[in-house]
């Protein structure tokens, strides 16, 4: 199940975006909005989620993040975009991966 974050997470809403994962939620950051989707099979799950409830796709990167240690990785597909020269599944801006993991940090840890 995706979850839409816009404050910390509860236990209960991690429990249901680790249905998939047991010990992995994938996440999907608004780096504008400072909001993130987490849970789904795919990252662009909830990506799609994301923009139909107003995010810009553009604003949006994906990675995840490991419940049992805490680590936070930035690969997806959804990060491949090289007319952004991003040609990677790894964000490679080191801004964007700063408010990726700001964000990250501020609503799952």
């Amino acid at each position: 199940m995706i979850v839409i974050l816009e404050r910390k997470a509860t236990k209960e809403e991690i429990e249901k975006a680790s249905e998939e994962f047991s010990s992995y939620v994938k996440v999907v950051a608004d780096i504008k909005k400072e909001i993130i989707a987490i849970g789904g099979k795919f990252h662009a799950d909830a990506e799609k989620i994301l923009i139909e409830n107003g995010s810009v796709q553009k604003n949006l990167w994906g990675g995840g993040f490991d419940l049992s240690s805490g680590k936070i990785d930035m690969q997806a597909i959804i990060n491949i975009r090289p007319g952004e020269e991003n040609d990677s599944m790894e964000i490679l801006d080191p801004d964007i991966r700063k408010v990726f993991t700001k964000v990250t940090e501020n609503l799952l840890k």
